[in-house]
């Protein structure tokens, strides 16, 4: 062997290097063996690589080398989800053109993800900020036009007042931008939409074949989409209390059963009825304008204090015409849902219960819990959500909510006012129509003219793409599209006058919606995808990525190929037939004179029991606080570069993959990594002692193998066995202990040989070197092929087949059976599996805790299950 020690900064980018020369990451179309697609979430090029980054490309690159050797053509691209507002911010802050910080960060990305030793196609990335690739989405957006999958329509928007754009509901988080953490104000504008929304039903449906996916995530999407069956309900309006003797109100619920429950109506802010009652009122329209300067978002509504202006309006019960209920408009009813209106039943929605709380309006219990006295029932501070029996609703009573629901519908559809039945069945979603349209520059342009003659004009498909101009400026906020002298002129397709380009561009999550289609043939420049090509790949088998995109990414991307198909860019339905989500990254966070301090900077001593950190170039004391989610904003961030320069790139990965189940958040630690760093020294030098103990051994398999041989075999091939299943599982924590575990039998092994090894030792040593670094190589690519060069290999490890399986050396000699004494688990006990009753009766009777329970007398009965469990009877 050439070193004791293994030397990743020399070995890594030597077998990159022969890697690349090699091309074995290049994937043909063409090949015959049976695919497999495996795909991470594509990074936003921010300008460096995160440890999370190296977690999630890890666990990719596990699959795809464990793929690849079992025999598939695997496709494991890379590429840049590049369009976005940082990019645009850093040309406001840095004087910098968006483009050339993108590009820039870009090669910084790819050279950090290249020393990672990733087995990537690099021949296939893409950026969906180049023109090649955004002409294509363009394309699609007009198909999608043609096809009734694109509208343009007035909408209540979120706007970012700092970053001046539009924001999806999804975008807003705690009331904020999700990307500059503005408070978020509600303003209605023209926008773009894909109709998502057609497809509901059918999105929610597929999610129960979608079985390779996290429950957690399905629940998420259908929760999303929130189909509910109710009930549309026309309540008379008193017109003597209406603004114009509006005479109606439509309500949409799905709780009927509750309407003798009712002690209000309540309206949106943007409800037609609260605009004509504000029309009149000045107070009211007050109220109104307060509300509107609040978001959209419906986590915003549910989190903000409930508040109501009484019209005077009033509502007719529609089973009682004496019972009239006060109409109230309410900051958290969203037009967009329903009609924009609902009746509040206080007793059995927390929401409503809150709101009649604070005015006054107090509650009936109309659901009683089982096992409760109906006339001693009452509601205070917590609604009751729960199943029950009907009371205080007169011809409902004692009716199950099921029975009671029904027989509303029914009366309800029954009854007829003016030609129309007073209640009909309905379904609603909460699922929105996606809004696409943000008022910035660095994103895809919308390929669509504006003529006052013709009106919405498309961009010919010859004129594509419809590329950004390069002479913007950054200097005050908004839309550099908006203000730009000459980009937006142009002359109308059809009548040859002057017109106007559309300003708005797409928002990104369109873009990264398709971009697993285009990796199939990123070359094809006639059209988005080659329909061979893209329906032999998809759907990817495995996606890996974070469970932050559970809403927004998935199901925009599910959408996109219904869309795609209906277009016939596509013939699937579904993109991601495997989806796994990883846990994040986390780390100790640090404090100094009420300053986050970076771990770089921290020194920490253990001091008994007690560890202590100051800052290690000056000895200020450091607070340590709890283990959080590596952000820049609280410094806890580990520079993955610092890392593979000091330990090498395979030990960060196999500290990734080992230290946690990989759903769950991984902590990351010094002496996690220290402990990584020697377990690679350690398999290099077992990997030099097996090869010295290989040498000379036969080159057929010896006939027999002698007891040490065959213990050796025998952990070699059940590690193997473990493994692969583990891999397949993506259990790569699991695989870590089963590789750990077969390197101390290896050592075992080798530790024991006292003499000069038998030619069927030796063989078997070199059959379990090469198992052992070809079962590694997945997760230390660089190290297996250091370890396979010195076992004598003249082949690349990466492009080796997976080993074979040899079934027969999993089947154990001995079993262990339970031991009952009197029924209850006393012990356990290892016999030969082919022992006779006698014999493991036998073994039984001489364990000490059957001695002990027998006390000297013989056993009246001992019952042997083969191969399951004996019984003694004492």
């Amino acid at each position: 062997m050439a070193s004791d020690r293994y030397n990743a900064r020399e070995a890594e980018p030597r077998w990159q290097e022969a890697w690349d020369e090699a091309g074995i990451f290049a994937t043909r179309n063409d090949d015959p063996r049976p695919k497999h697609y495996v795909l991470e979430m594509f990074p936003y090029p921010s300008g460096r690589i995160h440890m999370g980054h190296v977690r999630n490309y890890t666990m990719g690159d596990v699959v795809a080398r464990y793929k690849r050797a079992a025999g598939f053509n695997v496709l494991h691209p890379m590429g840049w989800d590049a369009f976005g507002m940082p990019a645009e911010n850093a040309a406001m802050e840095r004087k910098v053109h968006p483009r050339a910080w993108t590009y820039q960060n870009i090669a910084a990305m790819k050279a950090q993800l290249k020393s990672m030793g990733l087995s990537l196609d690099w021949a296939r990335e893409i950026a969906t900020c180049d023109p090649e690739y955004y002409k294509h989405q363009q394309k699609m957006f007009l198909d999608f036009l043609k096809a009734g999958l694109v509208e343009r329509k007035q909408s209540k928007v979120n706007w970012d007042p700092v970053d001046q754009t539009v924001l999806a509901n999804e975008q807003v988080i705690d009331g904020r931008g999700w990307r500059s953490g503005a408070l978020v104000e509600q303003r209605e504008l023209t926008q773009w939409f894909f109709k998502i929304t057609a497809y509901a039903q059918d999105l929610l449906d597929a999610i129960d074949r979608l079985d390779r996916w996290p429950e957690k995530v399905r629940t998420m999407q259908r929760n999303w989409i929130g189909r509910s069956e109710g009930l549309l309900i026309r309540f008379a309006l008193d017109p003597t209390t209406t603004p114009n003797r509006e005479a109606e109100l439509e309500i949409f619920t799905t709780r009927q059963d509750t309407l003798f429950g009712a002690k209000f109506m309540a309206l949106s802010p943007d409800h037609p009825l609260a605009a004509a009652a504000a029309a009149k009122d000045p107070a009211l329209a007050d109220f109104i304008a307060e509300c509107k300067r609040h978001g959209t978002a419906q986590e915003i509504i549910d989190t903000a204090e409930k508040q109501g202006f009484d019209t005077g309006m009033k509502a007719i019960h529609p089973f009682d015409p004496n019972w009239k209920l006060p109409v109230y408009v309410a900051n958290f009813i969203l037009m967009d849902y329903g009609t924009g209106a609902i009746f509040g039943c206080p007793a059995h929605d927390q929401r409503d219960l809150d709101f009649v709380n604070k005015y006054g309006l107090g509650n009936t219990p109309v659901v009683c819990p089982p096992g409760v006295d109906p006339k001693s029932f009452v509601i205070t501070d917590t609604a009751y959500e729960g199943d029950g029996t009907i009371i205080n609703s007169r011809f409902l009573d004692g009716m199950t909510i099921e029975e009671a629901k029904e027989e509303v519908a029914r009366r309800l559809e029954r009854e007829s006012r003016e030609g129309r039945p007073v209640g009909q069945r309905q379904v609603n979603y909460r699922l929105r129509d996606w809004g696409i349209s943000r008022q910035r520059y660095w994103g895809c342009p919308i390929p669509i003219i504006h003529c006052e003659r013709c009106g919405i004009v498309p961009v010919p498909e010859k004129d594509l793409p419809v590329r950004l101009p390069e002479d913007v400026t950054f200097d005050r906020p908004g839309n550099p599209l908006e203000r730009h002298p000459t980009w937006k002129h142009v002359t109308c397709p059809q009548c040859r006058g002057p017109a106007r380009r559309e300003t708005d561009t797409m928002d990104t999550f369109v873009d990264s919606s398709w971009y697993f289609a285009r990796f199939t043939d990123p070359w094809i420049a006639t059209a988005p995808t080659d329909r061979k090509a893209v329906d032999h790949w998809l759907p990817v088998d495995q996606y890996i990525g974070g469970i932050e995109h559970a809403i927004l990414h998935l199901l925009y991307s599910r959408f996109f190929t219904r869309a795609m198909k209906a277009t016939c860019h596509l013939g699937i339905d579904e993109p991601f037939a495997g989806l796994f989500t990883q846990g994040m990254v986390v780390h100790e966070t640090y404090r100094a004179e009420g300053e986050w301090v970076t771990p770089a900077e921290v020194k920490i001593e253990t001091v008994g029991e007690e560890r202590r950190a100051t800052v290690a170039a000056t000895g200020v004391p450091v607070k340590i606080g709890p283990v959080e989610k590596m952000s820049k904003s609280k410094k806890n961030t580990i520079d993955p570069d610092d890392i593979m320069q000091s330990y090498g790139a395979d030990v960060a990965r196999w500290f990734m993959l080992s230290d946690s189940p990989p759903e769950r958040d991984v902590e990351w630690t010094e002496r996690g990594v220290q402990g990584a760093w020697r377990f690679t020294q350690r398999l290099w030098r077992l990997i030099e002692e097996a090869a010295e103990a290989a040498q000379s051994a036969p080159a057929e398999r010896p006939a027999a193998f002698g007891e040490p041989a065959l213990a050796l075999r025998k952990a070699a091939h059940g590690a193997l066995a473990k493994v692969s299943e583990a891999i397949e599982k993506l259990h790569f924590n699991v695989c870590v202990a089963y590789i750990y575990e077969l390197a101390n039998a290896f050592g075992s092994s080798l530790g024991a040989v006292e003499q000069a090894p038998t030619p069927d030792y030796r063989w078997a040593v070199k059959e379990a070197a090469d198992i052992l670094v070809q079962l590694f190589h997945p997760m230390m690519p660089h190290l297996a092929e250091e370890c396979w060069a010195a076992l004598g290999h003249t082949t690349l490890v990466a492009t080796e087949p997976w080993p074979q399986l040899e079934p027969a050396l999993l089947v154990e000699n001995t079993v262990t059976l339970p031991v009952q004494i009197n029924g209850k688990k006393r012990a356990d006990v290892t016999v030969a599996r082919d022992a006779t009753n006698n014999e493991i009766e036998a073994a039984v009777l001489a364990l000490d805790p059957v001695k002990r329970a027998l006390d000297g007398k013989p056993p009246k009965k001992v019952i042997v299950v083969p191969q399951r469990i004996v019984n003694v009877v004492a």
